[in-house]
């Protein structure tokens, strides 16, 4: 597995050695698919360099990183360009993290990575639901004649989870064919976090949840630094709360996604990533 990996700059307070863990953090840098923006691939080691800004220690939590054992994994090395390999190469490093028994947390890179994530995750969970943030639906079948997209990629997860297993928060752009989907086949909340989450936590519990985050989900006032930015998303406070309201929940994967350092003023996405991943981290890694 470690093969697999480039490792260089490291996210705040992460362990020397991988054995004995609870989480493990790895960056997945690919942007093949980008449409608007790309660059999304430098984003993992952009959250690692800004991470030292935080303290290690979240008041909201009560908890801080120094009483957690993680493992910064580094960057998957993917054969740039190539999608349908780089697919196999994520899925096969998923694979491994989730049999591992440790909390494996995601950084992009595109939302495409999020598929071969969550379909190893679903080998391992076959009662897997999975929740999303995002300001677009992605749901199209096929986007511009290709089916493996970050356009496509919660269409792919819906056929492959079947109907009502994939809950939408927070989406507030798509085609009418797209909302029509969602209808049909997902749990869908439009332009909406909370109240809604809080009632899905509740329905949720005791459930394997794996969680997909699309830094788009945010408005780009707060976090400007992406591909595909939709003005009307919510805060990064609110954001921030959304992770920390599925604290109860069995969370055994997640992955924050398309950050875009190149369009990222003063660097508030990132930090904003970073922040998130630790927020993820203590509120989900001991549960697995």
């Amino acid at each position: 597995m470690k093969e697999m990996f480039l490792r260089t700059a490291q996210f705040m307070g992460a362990c020397e050695e991988h054995e004995a863990v609870d989480a493990v953090l790895a960056g997945v840098p690919m942007d093949f698919t980008a449409s608007f923006r790309p660059g999304s691939r430098t984003a993992p080691q952009e959250v690692r360099n800004v991470s030292y800004v935080l303290e290690e220690y979240s008041f909201y939590q009560k908890k801080s990183l120094t009483d957690l054992r993680y493992y910064d994994a580094g960057d998957l090395v993917l054969p740039y360009g190539n999608v349908a390999e780089s697919l196999n190469l994520i899925e096969k490093a998923a694979t491994g993290f989730f049999g591992s028994g440790v909390f494996p947390l995601f950084l992009g890179g595109e939302h495409l990575i999020s598929f071969p994530i969550i379909k190893a995750c679903y080998e391992r969970y076959p009662d897997l639901v999975v929740v999303h943030f995002d300001a677009h639906a992605d749901l199209r079948c096929s986007y511009e004649g290709e089916g493996n997209s970050h356009a496509t990629v919660m269409y792919k997860v819906a056929e492959m989870l079947g109907k009502d297993r994939l809950y939408q928060f927070g989406i507030r752009s798509g085609t009418s064919e797209e909302f029509a989907y969602a209808e049909q086949h997902t749990k869908i909340y439009p332009d909406e976090i909370f109240p809604a989450l809080e009632g899905v936590v509740e329905r949720l519990s005791g459930t394997p949840v794996y969680v997909s985050l699309d830094i788009d989900a945010v408005d780009p006032a707060f976090a400007p630094g992406t591909g595909t930015p939709e003005p009307g998303g919510c805060s990064a406070r609110e954001i921030l709360a959304a992770v920390r309201a599925m604290s109860s929940l069995n969370v055994v994967g997640m992955d924050i996604v398309e950050i875009l350092p190149a369009y990222d003023e003063a660097q508030i996405t990132a930090v904003l990533g970073a922040k998130l991943v630790r927020e993820a981290l203590l509120a989900f890694a001991a549960k697995i």
